[in-house]
């Protein structure tokens, strides 16, 4: 398996590694499961032809509740990624998670920009295919079908060949996918998940390294396992001496929570 280490600006070194081509085709197979699921219950409660009884022959109207119909499965991967923190379905499933090349939390426009090249990386040469269909020409079968395979494997190429196994839409977006099932465990490294609608309760936590969140947060964890209250009390205790925040959390537990995520939110956005 590849591997990835990125360097905090605090010069902390922090290894991933990259999902692999199967893994990732995987992923993309539940999610078409999902699809597929949602297109055929749907298609059984509502029906086509009951919507055209009911709309007399309406074709324009027709096909304008079909476009509608099929919007969620059109934008499945979009709006999974940026509702589900960088996981759809499938990818939660296997433990596989879409993060930015430095680590953090990919913006929206990184998730958009990523889920529109999709175009690029499985429907390359599609207007041609569509084209040399057009023509209805015997003997340009073996065409079509090298143009439609060959369309559909160029991001399984580009993930199976890069340093990096990036599709063309994770490099124009400065993405990755890696695996949440290493050895070192996304949840041991300094990063947190948090959503893009994050409001940030305490600016001092800059005054924080990340060598200092990493002790932070290890202790944290290993407190709440053990129901270490005691532990828990002190690292507050030094967490407000050092950095001088004015806590308006009575928990321990949510007091450092919130440090850890509004550090992750203030060293992401610069």
């Amino acid at each position: 398996m590849k591997t990835l280490q990125i360097k905090t600006a605090q010069n902390v070194n922090i290894n991933f590694t990259v999902a692999t081509v199967f893994q990732r085709l995987s992923a993309f197979a539940l999610d078409n499961v999902v699809k597929f699921a949602y297109f055929y219950f749907s298609n059984k409660l509502f029906g086509f032809s009951m919507l055209d009884d009911s709309l007399n022959g309406d074709g324009w109207t027709i096909k304008a509740v079909e476009v509608l119909f099929l919007i969620p499965i059109t934008f499945y991967s979009l709006y999974s990624e940026i509702l589900m923190d960088g996981q759809t379905i499938g990818k939660r499933l296997l433990k596989l998670k879409v993060i930015n090349i430095d680590g953090f939390k990919p913006s929206i426009t990184d998730y958009i920009m990523r889920w529109f090249l999709r175009v690029v990386d499985f429907n390359l040469f599609l207007l041609l295919f569509v084209y040399v269909a057009s023509l209805g020409l015997n003997d340009q079968y073996v065409l079509l079908v090298v143009i439609f395979l060959f369309g559909k494997l160029v991001g399984f190429f580009l993930i199976l060949f890069t340093n990096k196994s990036q599709r063309f839409g994770d490099i124009i977006a400065n993405t990755i996918v890696i695996t949440l099932k290493d050895d070192v465990k996304f949840s041991q490294t300094i990063l947190e998940d948090i959503q893009f609608d994050y409001k940030p309760t305490y600016a001092n936590v800059i005054k924080l390294s990340d060598n200092d969140l990493r002790i932070i947060k290890e202790t944290y964890k290993t407190a709440v396992k053990h129901s270490d209250f005691k532990t828990l009390i002190k690292l507050r205790s030094k967490i407000l001496e050092v950095t001088d925040i004015k806590s308006i959390h009575k928990s321990d537990l949510e007091f450092i929570d919130t440090v850890l995520k509004d550090y992750n939110y203030y060293t992401q956005s610069m």
